[in-house]
């Protein structure tokens, strides 16, 4: 199990970051993730690969002020 925006979810075996947010119909642009208080840059998603009792944040821009 992992738990994504305080949502628990299971876990599938060679998940990656990219393909999790795929599942989970997130865009591609204008997003951040961090992995246990850590943001992991867009550049290691399609290499990092999913493990067990992560804690995923998915945050998105927003526009105003």
């Amino acid at each position: 199990m992992i738990t994504v925006n305080g949502e628990e979810h299971a876990l599938s075996e060679g998940l990656t970051m990219r393909r999790l947010l795929a599942d989970l119909s997130m865009p591609d642009t204008g997003i951040a993730v961090a992995v246990d208080g850590t943001v992991l840059p867009k550049s290691r998603w399609d290499a990092t690969t999913v493990e067990p009792g992560w804690t995923i944040e998915i945050l998105t821009a927003v526009q105003g002020g």
